[in-house]
């Protein structure tokens, strides 16, 4: 059964309905015997080949789902922003050089990546949030494992601070340095 076919929800309803009970599938209580030694023994978690089971939260097809993810996301911005100061202070640092990277005199390719190192900055940080949060969600109380999840999620967060760092002063550094030159000299 392929993922995209318009029939593939009511398909893995009907699967869900299969794994009921004989008495429950039949009416009245009838049980009918296997078709054939394949089905008489349901397969197990994990069976490869197995179906995934039925998800009511992944129904939505097309241009609905989409809507969905997009309300979603907008509604994760606005957690990140009223929630983690780390992320507004991030976001104000990209109003600024996200602007700038377009404007700064320089090739198409490096226009994307003084951009593009700020907006990973972005993407890590939220990942990072994601990671505390579904840590926080499972308990508040210290623990090896989480203190070493969220210290990895920092280190990550540092490794893309430090890219962006290193991709404006590589590219934009020394146009500044020249812009200086051409003040002073």
């Amino acid at each position: 059964m392929k993922r995209d076919d318009p029939l593939a929800p009511r398909a893995r309803a009907e699967q869900h309905a299969s794994r009921k009970s004989p008495a429950a599938r039949e009416p009245h209580g009838v049980h009918e015997p296997p078709e054939s030694a394949e089905h008489s023994e349901p397969s197990g978690p994990d069976d490869p080949l197995a179906p995934p089971p039925f998800n009511p939260y992944k129904g939505n097809r097309g241009l609905t789902r989409a809507w969905h993810a997009l309300k979603n996301s907008v509604s994760g911005f606005r957690v990140a922003i009223r929630e983690e100061s780390a992320f507004r202070q991030e976001l104000t640092l990209a109003a600024v050089l996200v602007p700038g990277g377009a404007l700064v005199p320089v090739d198409a390719v490096s226009h994307v990546l003084l951009i593009g190192s700020v907006l990973i900055v972005l993407v890590v940080e939220l990942l990072n949030s994601s990671v505390e949060a579904a840590i926080d969600r499972i308990s508040l109380e210290r623990h090896e494992l989480s203190r070493r999840a969220k210290d990895l999620g920092s280190a990550a967060v540092t490794v893309a601070l430090f890219t962006c760092l290193l991709t404006w002063a590589l590219i934009a550094g020394p146009l500044l340095l020249a812009w200086i030159g051409r003040l002073t000299g």
